[in-house]
């Protein structure tokens, strides 16, 4: 039996990132220094520390893709259908004004546009 994420965190006092997690001493593991309020194991310096509560769910029991799709099709409409009144307008206030410069530049360098402003090549 392999051992659990929670196992695989490392010490108190240290963040311990593992590429490995089945190989616990290889090359590949590097040590972040991180602040924490437990001291090492064994360290009796510090004043006992209560409260502290830590929950993880074991990797066998966490089902992430449990329902993506189901929930994609319903509540995912529903959460973009909300978002379309606050990105709509921005768009085409945007697409109006890209599609109004390019018909004025079309316009302004055409042979109608030199002659109605005069200009000549």
């Amino acid at each position: 039996m392999r051992p659990t994420a929670a196992r695989l965190n490392g010490m108190p006092g240290r963040m311990f990132f593992s590429f490995f997690f089945l190989l616990w001493n290889s090359c590949a593991n590097f040590e972040l220094t991180a602040k924490s309020f437990c001291p090492w194991w064994g360290d009796t310096s510090m004043q006992k520390q209560r409260g502290v509560v830590v929950y993880t769910v074991s990797p066998f029991r966490q089902r992430g893709s449990k329902g993506i799709i189901k929930g994609w099709l319903f509540n995912g409409y529903r959460r973009l259908a909300a978002q379309v009144p606050y990105w709509i307008v921005p768009f085409a206030i945007g697409y109006g004004t890209y599609t109004w410069a390019k018909r004025r530049d079309a316009w302004q360098n055409s042979k109608a546009g030199h002659i109605a402003l005069g200009d000549h090549h």
